[in-house]
């Protein structure tokens, strides 16, 4: 079982039986036996561990795991306890102190408090050798989380798709936005929120506000 709760498991079991995903899996041990690469093995699928599937409020979109040493957690954006906060995630944690007129910022960069909540923190890819961003490209994760999100898309109602910067927003074209609430804006890099792109689109307030319009509990972020 490549992912241990059963809901998510179940929902995906017909992507597991395809013939890319087999491939996809083979590849991805060959990587794991040849070179170091993150996250660890058994939390390559934890963004799909924390709350069932019926429970998904959000999804944000990320491009592959965090590649140095210890950081990566299988979650977007997230790294473990103990490291150093990544750029984005603190322009991250600026954006909602800024919205919600906060002034203690987070010690810890680990957002599993967010997925606990129903935040599937997806990465495009799921996997990465150490010390190389995007280095597992041609593995075919993307077939995979497309289809992820396809099923969230279909299967779900009033999700809200939070969609940072181009490779997001690519990746979210085929959501259905009279049915889901898909928010776009630069991404939180320092590149992109330097230039005006990120601050100040008050995405975290609007995600709330959209949940308890639709009957949903809000997340604490």
């Amino acid at each position: 079982m490549f992912i241990n709760n059963q809901s998510w498991h179940i929902k995906l079991s017909p992507e597991f039986e395809k013939p890319y995903f087999v491939e996809l899996m083979k590849e991805v041990e060959q990587e794991f036996d040849t070179s170091t690469c993150y996250p660890p093995k058994e939390l390559i699928f934890s963004a799909f561990e924390q709350f069932d599937f019926q429970e998904t409020k959000v999804v944000i979109i990320g491009q592959d795991p965090y590649h140095g040493s210890g950081e990566a957690n299988g979650l977007c954006f997230s790294v473990n306890d103990g490291v150093a906060i990544p750029p984005s995630l603190k322009n991250i944690y600026t954006e909602i102190n800024n919205e919600y007129d906060r002034i203690l910022f987070p010690t810890s960069g680990n957002l599993q408090h967010w997925a606990k909540q129903g935040v599937l923190l997806l990465n495009a890819g799921l996997t990465v050798r150490k010390d190389e961003a995007n280095s597992h490209k041609h593995i075919k994760w993307n077939v995979f989380t497309d289809a992820v999100i396809d099923l969230i898309n279909e299967q779900s109602e009033n999700v809200v798709f939070l969609l940072w910067g181009s490779f997001a927003q690519k990746k979210g074209k085929l959501i259905n936005r009279t049915k889901h609430l898909v928010l776009e804006s630069g991404h939180p890099s320092p590149l992109s929120a330097n230039r005006g792109f990120w601050f100040g689109n008050d995405h975290f307030k609007l995600t709330n506000e959209y949940l308890l319009k639709n009957k949903k509990v809000e997340i604490d972020w």
